[in-house]
């Protein structure tokens, strides 16, 4: 098993940045493919980001490529998502999960975080 804790949701002006970060607890860490979801009040969790634990190779939903960056330290346990020039739709709660499967769909995740706030002011 493994627990996971989202940090560096905040209050942010457009064009801003954020740095999310997920410290994870628990056995085999580097096993795990790790993503970042998000949930928009009255929409339902999409995945925003996952990083593949056997060659970090990434993949991102279109509405934030060639802005957010997701990353992993294995050797902290962490998983991050650098979020740079963020827009207002990017307003939502952000939640950080693992899975030892392929990561490409939300029922794949076996354990979540609890998530982290983000609010982007126009």
């Amino acid at each position: 098993q493994v627990q996971l804790a989202e940090s560096g949701g905040g209050l942010v002006q457009t064009g801003g940045s954020l740095r999310l970060s997920c410290a994870a607890s628990g056995r085999s860490f580097s096993r795990y493919t790790m993503a970042w979801f998000r949930q928009a009040p009255g929409k339902e969790r999409e995945l925003v980001a996952r990083i593949v634990w056997s060659d970090s190779s990434t993949d991102y939903a279109d509405s934030v490529k060639g802005r957010f960056t997701i990353s992993r330290d294995n050797a902290e346990k962490t998983v991050y998502l650098q979020m740079n020039s963020l827009k207002p739709e990017d307003t939502a709660d952000y939640y950080c999960a693992a899975t030892y499967g392929s990561g490409w769909y939300r029922y794949e995740y076996d354990y979540w975080g609890q998530g982290t706030q983000v609010t982007v002011s126009s």
